[in-house]
């Protein structure tokens, strides 16, 4: 039986993710239409959670904006999960390269992600495309780090050695034992980091150098809703409880991603 932690964790980021695949079905207005008429009219029958100072649908705005939000962290940590992995695969197993390799990913890590990320979007320029390679920069180094620890354990392991011994090239080792076993960690870390990706999209997003306008991403909309904060307290309320609820879910599935693929967790909860 899967633990309580994935189940919650697969239903809250498979209901956000259905939502928003779904967003051309289930929004009921354009997500980037003015209509100044209705200007931040409170949550009714018509407008289920309100409209922002543009008049536009916080609701729609939150389907399509879960959708950027989404495909910027998928694509964030596919990206890391490539380039990190790569890097850590060649430093844990040609260990004459691991110093260099490694010096350069502890030197990216010396800087804050958010704030590497934010200065390399900036530089950049703002853009969806833009903001994933910033926030894949800002984050393999910590996928680096995962993946070469677990070659480092994996090729210690003896049947590694037994393989080696009976004349087994480097290319089939890689293939047939050290990436199978590098999956399990590499997969639970890319969960964080679509956790971390979704969370630093509202702030390059908030802070203007994520997606430009009039594109809808939660982040956006909560940077839309700051001056009426007091006056339209929803434009800032719902999308800030869909980043909340995405986050905590890929941290939950990560969690029980763990408990399901480490054999010490699995003795530890028997």
């Amino acid at each position: 039986m899967l633990p309580r932690g994935i189940l919650l964790g697969a239903v809250l980021v498979g209901v956000i993710l259905l939502a928003a695949l779904l967003a051309g079905w289930l929004a009921p207005f354009d997500p980037v239409k003015n209509n100044y008429r209705n200007r931040l009219s409170a949550p009714d029958a018509v407008y289920w959670l309100g409209t922002d100072r543009f008049g536009r649908d916080v609701l729609s705005r939150i389907l399509f904006g879960a959708r950027v939000s989404l495909r910027i962290g998928l694509a964030v940590a596919a990206g890391s999960g490539l380039a990190g992995g790569a890097v850590g695969l060649v430093a844990g197993w040609w260990r004459r390269l691991d110093p260099w390799l490694m010096r350069t990913m502890d030197g990216l890590m010396a800087f804050p992600g958010i704030l590497l990320a934010i200065s390399l979007a900036a530089t950049l320029g703002p853009s969806e495309a833009n903001a994933v390679i910033a926030l894949t920069i800002a984050t393999a180094p910590r996928t680096a780090r995962v993946m070469r620890g677990a070659v480092l354990v994996a090729r210690a392991q003896d049947y590694v050695e037994a393989a080696r011994a009976v004349g087994a090239g480097t290319p089939r080792l890689l293939a047939r034992h050290i990436l199978p076993a590098c999956a399990a960690p590499l997969v639970v870390q890319q969960t964080y980091i679509f956790a971390v990706a979704v969370l630093a999209e509202a702030v390059l997003s908030f802070i203007g150098v994520g997606p430009p306008p009039p594109t809808a991403t939660l982040g956006a909309i909560i940077a839309d809703g700051r001056d009426v904060i007091v006056e339209a307290p929803w434009v800032t309320l719902f999308p800030g409880l869909v980043i909340s609820a995405l986050v905590l879910g890929l941290n939950l599935l990560g969690d029980g991603l763990r408990d399901a693929l480490d054999p010490r967790m699995r003795q530890m909860m028997r």
